[in-house]
């Protein structure tokens, strides 16, 4: 049975993608639906693939909970309920399952390189898809027009955010659990 502690070394890499997140989150570029394009999902990829899916999904869920207490450590350094129930909520109470998805890909990396391909596109498709019918729901517009402002001029800043987070992930990666190992 594998242990299930946190070490000191998970916990300050915990902290460490958890404050890059935040940094990430502040990259944030208006749009016209209200739904900003930011590098939070950057952040997200990169910490399941480094951290893999147990440690990213901490980092993640302790962004979420910051934010929803006040801390403005969503884009544009705001905080707050209102903005996790607000029309970009669904983004990000995503969040925690796109780095557990993406990091069970990761995890499950060195026995088949597609599963980590597989874990990005799925947890990328669970983040829009929540995000997706939250805003709908909040907005009250149709699914297409969300799809239309929330999907659409989205997909190729996440197609080259998801290959820059694999390109500085993977080495990252082997260098952090070769020093574990060590």
């Amino acid at each position: 049975m594998k242990n299930s502690k946190l070490s000191i070394q998970d916990m300050c890499m915990i902290g460490m993608f958890t404050a890059i997140i935040v940094i990430m989150a502040q990259i944030s570029i208006p749009m016209p639906m209200g739904v900003p394009m930011t590098m939070q999902t950057f952040a997200i990829t990169l910490a399941a693939i480094v951290m893999g899916a147990k440690n990213s999904t901490i980092a993640s869920l302790i962004y979420v909970l910051l934010g929803a207490i006040g801390v403005p450590v969503f884009a544009s350094f705001s905080g707050g309920v209102g903005i996790v129930v607000g029309a970009t909520g669904g983004f990000i109470m995503t969040f925690p399952i796109m780095a557990l998805i993406i990091g069970l890909g990761a995890d499950f990396y060195r026995k088949n390189k597609a599963w980590l391909i597989v874990g990005i596109l799925v947890g990328t498709v669970v983040n829009y898809i929540g995000g997706t019918l939250w805003y709908c729901f909040v907005t009250g517009n149709g699914f297409m027009a969300g799809i239309a402002g929330c999907v659409l001029p989205f997909i190729p800043t996440a197609v080259i955010k998801a290959v820059l987070a694999v390109i500085v992930g993977l080495p990252v990666r082997t260098r952090v659990v070769a020093a574990v190992c060590r």
